[in-house]
């Protein structure tokens, strides 16, 4: 597709209809702007929380682990590396 857009006021651009139905863009959607030597490319910007989160939960299932318990093992990890980087327990209290 060879469309002509114009910027306009503040900088605004304008994407054809047709780019944001084929490619779902919605009001709000953020993107990337990528300079290449004067080549503009536009990425999208995916959340990755959503993603991440079904990602450990996956793997807590697939684990065989409770929530408690990963949350558990999350914080014996975290105590364990503090003690390693810092030489000494947190002040956080134990909530296992």
């Amino acid at each position: 597709m060879d469309k002509t857009i114009q910027v306009r006021q503040r900088g605004t651009l304008t994407l054809p209809a047709e780019l944001r139905e084929k490619y779902g863009i919605r009001s709000g959607d953020t993107f990337r702007l990528v300079d290449l030597d004067g080549i503009f490319v536009l990425t999208p910007m995916v959340p990755m929380v959503p993603e991440l989160a079904r990602e450990i939960e996956q793997m807590r299932l697939e684990a065989g682990l409770t929530t408690q318990e990963l949350i558990s093992s999350l914080r014996e990890q975290r105590e364990t590396y503090y003690t390693e980087k810092y030489g000494a327990e947190s002040d956080e209290p134990d909530q296992a």
